[in-house]
Parts: structure tokens; sequence; C-alpha cells
């Protein structure tokens, strides 16, 4: 564990509390349980302190619920005290899979909807907790996190409005832009990035997966990708390519401009595994279509990596392009909602988010740096040492 000296020398600024939101309830919990694991193993002298009287508990979640009318209209509950408490909300505005009735018609729960009972929770708190600290994996509305025409600014809206309502940090993961934070610049805002678990993932669904360059290449899909691409290639000591989309900017379909063509840019690929990476998949119609131009260049094996997995639109098109031979693998976190399904695909790997959030979580909790936690180098580096010794190489 990352600080772990300097855990066991620091004292918590105040008790832990984790509400964990119905979208987010598994994810919740399995966080909880990594924290327990890390508490009982701790090697504190002074646990009998009065400080540490609530430090090692069996659970950390808060019961908490947001209970609708038959209007549609909701309210948030607490049911146990918070008072003095370091209090994490955690919620996943990208759970579909809720429902709640409006006068008997069957709604699906909107990031909206998410968003607003993420507001809910902290006005049942009612500013009683010590610190308030919001976990939203997927920052809400981040994709309109720039103005180009007359258009709303709703990420950076929300941002402030979190922080008006006495929240202290925000926390959240591989953000479309992390340049939103200017909006709150005078707050705690952490934008968490997980190459090492993408590549804890890949090695172990590929263990005989060969990293250097003459084997393996990273390739961004586009230029908004090009950051995690360049530190994801410098990284693991590989070259990159990348996309970029020529767009038909005198039209809008579902919001955007359609993509015309993808255009490549880099060094020959034949033979090469790829591993694309990105931030999302909404649809995968844009990042598909990079996959099968890369096998058409000659590519051994292609492996996805995104931090969000949406599939707006469904497995389809993912099992025809696997059938075909596009992509070998699809590796995505479980920091959204992932219907069933999802599991029992042959391509699909998941990579788990649960620790890394856990060691976030303590680590803040104990007020000291998280600087090991927000740099994964030197874990992949030692993770690809060990790779490297199993492989002989």
């Amino acid at each position: 564990m990352p600080n772990i000296k300097l855990m066991e020398n620091a004292l918590p600024i105040a008790p832990l509390k984790i509400a964990a939101l119905d979208s987010c309830k598994d994810l919740g919990q399995k966080v909880n349980d990594y924290i327990v694991q890390f508490r009982q193993q701790t090697l504190k002298e002074s646990l009998d302190s009065p400080l540490f009287s609530s430090y090692q508990l069996d659970n950390y979640l808060v019961k908490c619920n947001c209970p609708r009318f038959g209007s549609g209209e909701a309210k948030g509950l607490i049911s146990e005290s918070i008072r003095g408490k370091d209090l994490f909300i955690m919620v996943d505005v990208c759970n579909y899979s809720l429902t709640y009735k409006v006068n008997g018609h069957l709604n699906h729960m909107s990031p909206d909807d998410h968003y607003q009972d993420l507001k809910r929770i902290i006005s049942a708190a009612n500013g009683k907790a010590h610190r308030l600290n919001v976990i939203m994996p997927f920052l809400y509305e981040s994709r309109q996190h720039k103005r180009t025409k007359r258009e709303s600014l709703d990420c950076a809206l929300a941002l402030q409005e979190l922080i008006d309502m006495g929240v202290d940090n925000i926390l959240t993961f591989d953000a479309h832009d992390p340049r939103v934070q200017n909006s709150i610049p005078l707050h705690g805002f952490d934008n968490f990035n997980p190459p090492y678990q993408f590549m804890k993932a890949l090695l172990r669904a590929e263990p005989e997966l060969i990293v250097d360059k003459e084997h393996l290449m990273i390739v961004s899909p586009d230029e908004g990708a090009m950051h995690r691409a360049v530190y994801f290639s410098n990284v693991l000591g590989v070259n990159m390519g990348m996309f970029y989309k020529r767009r038909d900017y005198s039209t809008i379909i579902n919001g955007k401009n359609p993509i015309v063509a993808h255009e490549f840019l880099g060094d020959d690929i034949h033979g090469k595994d790829i591993i694309i990476i990105d931030d999302m998949i909404s649809s995968g119609e844009s990042m598909l279509d990079v996959a099968r131009q890369i096998k058409e260049r000659g590519a051994s094996r292609v492996f996805v990596c995104t931090a969000f997995g949406l599939f707006t639109e469904g497995f389809d098109i993912f099992d025809d392009y696997y059938n075909k031979g596009y992509i070998d693998r699809v590796i995505t976190t479980n920091l959204t909602y992932l219907p069933p399904v999802a599991y029992e695909k042959p391509y699909f790997v998941v990579a788990d988010m649960s620790k890394f959030i856990a060691l976030i979580i303590d680590a803040l909790n104990h007020d000291i740096s998280i600087g090991a936690v927000l740099n994964p180098t030197d874990k992949i580096h030692a993770l690809l040492k060990k790779h490297n010794e199993s492989l002989g190489i």
C-alpha cells in the first residue's frame, strides 16, 4: 500500500464514513471491504486512544437512500448520525439500470436524476459532517466541458454548485477534459487515471504479451486522447501512433458532427500488438472503426482499454467485430454500471478499481499526500519487471 508508513504515523482527520448511493452500492461495498482489511492490518500502537475509537470498524458504510413519491419527486435520507464525520459520498451518474415511477409510468434514472440524488444526500447531511467529499467516477456532464457556440457549460456549473453546497473535495477518474477544474480553482479537485489497472488486467488476460517496441504499440483513437497515449507509451517504453477524425462540420447528428474518416499518423504497425486507449466507449462505433483500420494495416492483436464502458448501443456490434477478428480484448473499469451480459462476453475484461478507490479514501482520511496514488509510474514499472521475469526476458 502506498504511503503505509505515513498512514501509520498520521491521525485521521475525522472518523471515516462512506455514503454509497444506490447507483454505486456494489462498488461502495467493495471499497468498504478493502478499507476494513487495511485497518485491521494496521501497525498503529495507540489504537486504544480515544482518537482511534472509531478507527477499526467492521463497516464504514452509512445507510442512505432517496425514496420517491408517486409524482416522481424525491428526498434524501441518511439513517444515522454523520456529525463530525469525514464523509465520502459515492455516486455513479451513468447507472441507467435503476428505475422509479412517475404517475404509474416507469422511468430509468438519467445522469440528471443521479446528480439530484447526490445533492439530496448532501442536503440531508445538513452541514453536520466535518468534511464532505464527493467521489464521482464519471464526472457529471463532463462531455460538455467547453463552449463553442451559444451553449451551456453544464459541468462547470455543477462543480460550482457542489462547492456552494459545502463540498470540500471532488474526486473523479479520467475526466474528459480535466481543465474543467478551472471553474473551481481554489477548491479540491482530483482526477485519477487507471493505466496501472489496465496493464494489470491485460497482463492477467494475456500472460504471454511481450511489452517492447518490436512487439507492442499504443494508439490514440483521436487527438483528445493523445495525453493518455503519450503517458502510457512513455511508461511502457514503446512507440505510439494516433488517428485524427475528419468531421463534417456542416451537419449535426445526435448532438455532434458526424465523422467522415479516421486518418492514421504513426509508424508501421504490421505484426505488432496494439493497445487503443481512450476515456470512454459510448456507442463504440468510432473506437471499433479505428480497430478495424488497425487490423487492416496488419496488426497482430488489438486490445481496447477504456475507463468507462457505457455501451449505449449494446454489444451486438462488438460481438460482430470480435467474430470478424477486428478486436481481441475490450478492457474497461467497474467505475460505472456494467450490464450482467458484459461479463459473459469472451473478449470482455474488467479492471477492478475498488482497491484503488479505497487507497485514495484512506490516504485522504489521514490527510496525507496522495502523490503516490496519483502517479502510478513506479507501480507499472514493478508490474512489467515481474511480468518480464515470468517470461524469462
